[in-house]
């Protein structure tokens, strides 16, 4: 292996001498080439230079002579570079008294005297190169601009609601009693939350309507508040403008809403509060069926879950208006396509909708 190195680098070196041997022949046929061009011309200026036909060439064009020696030689050189073969006689044989130059010479000749030019191809693949990738940097930005460029979206604020949301929905007493229902904390349905913050209190939660006496991020009156609160067990006193209180009072209270509860009347007897699920005929809007199942001391429930879009929105804005006593059709229908569009905030609908929020403080 070590053999086989050493002869490729011998190969390299002796390739580079070869062409570095061609370019001071070339160097030293140009030189030659002026000189006797200037001969020439010195010649021709002379009084009775001129030659009869068949006259010897004058002895100034020794670079060009055939004879042996070192016109001959150089003659055939120029033959060689120029591409002509030589004669058939002279191929293989080495001029007498030639010797090599050493790599040194042949580096100081080179300094002294330059090297030829690049070739012109190369400067137009570099061209090219330069031009494609330029090309490729681009449609790199274009595609990045489309990638990343940013569409329609919710206020910032819904982020941080969603996050008061998880917390809140932590709390296991949210649920309604008995029936155990719970739309406001669903996995699939509690943006019900954040759309009543954002259409009822702009996501503030320090908000107060002077007109209601509703407060907090999920606006309710304090007293009302209060007696929802002392269901959910919490381990501080209830805080109508603390978020996490104000939405674990709006789960508790959408889902009572929603399955109805029963609660401990005057001397120890249960009362049944029916939800929007007791009616038969809203159980036929939300699911399609008006069958209700009914248990003694139990609200009636429909038969079959809301699981459609279509009746999960009815639901919705069935129960804002309950939430939100006194609010118009229009306002419970932009409820319901608030809560179908949570994917969606480009939707046209939603945002004609997000143009009309309240402004904070009432």
């Amino acid at each position: 292996m070590i053999a086989t190195d050493n002869d490729f680098e011998n190969l390299i070196e002796d390739s580079d001498g070869w062409f570095s041997d061609i370019e001071l022949k070339v160097l030293d046929l140009e030189k030659e080439i002026s000189e006797w061009r200037e001969s020439r011309a010195r010649q021709l200026a002379e009084p009775g230079s001129g030659r009869e036909a068949g006259e010897p060439a004058p002895a100034g064009t020794a670079a060009f002579r055939r004879a042996e020696g070192t016109g001959g030689r150089r003659h055939r050189e120029f033959l060689r570079v120029a591409g002509n073969p030589e004669p058939a006689r002279s191929q293989g044989r080495t001029p007498a008294g030639r010797t090599r130059p050493s790599p040194a010479d042949r580096t100081q000749a080179l300094i002294d005297r330059g090297r030829r030019p690049a070739r012109r191809h190369r400067s137009r693949r570099g061209g090219k190169i330069a031009i494609g990738s330029a090309a490729g940097l681009a449609a790199l930005i274009i595609g990045a601009m489309i990638v990343f460029r940013t569409g329609p979206s919710w206020p910032a604020s819904v982020a941080t609601v969603q996050s008061e949301i998880t917390t809140a929905c932590q709390n296991p007493n949210v649920v309604s009693e008995p029936g155990q229902v719970n739309f406001a904390c669903g996995k699939d349905t509690s943006q019900v939350l954040w759309v009543f913050a954002l259409l009822t209190s702009n996501d503030n939660p320090g908000y107060a309507s002077a007109s209601t006496g509703r407060k907090g991020l999920e606006p309710i009156t304090p007293v009302q508040g209060g007696e929802i609160a002392w269901s959910l067990n919490l381990h501080h006193p209830y805080d109508p403008l603390n978020p996490v209180d104000s939405l674990e009072v709006a789960a508790r209270a959408i889902n009572n809403i929603v399955g109805g509860a029963t609660l401990t009347g005057t001397g120890g007897t249960p009362t049944v509060q029916p939800g929007l699920e007791s009616k038969p005929e809203n159980c036929a809007r939300y699911t399609g069926s008006s069958a209700v199942i009914s248990h003694a001391g139990f609200p009636s429930l429909c038969a079959s879950p809301v699981a459609s879009p279509e009746g999960q929105a009815a639901l919705v804005a069935d129960v804002y208006q309950q939430w939100m006593p006194g609010a118009t059709p229009v306002a419970a229908q932009n409820v319901s396509v608030l809560f179908q569009n949570a994917n969606d905030p480009g939707d046209p609908q939603v945002q004609a909708i997000l143009k009309t929020l309240p402004s904070t403080g009432g």
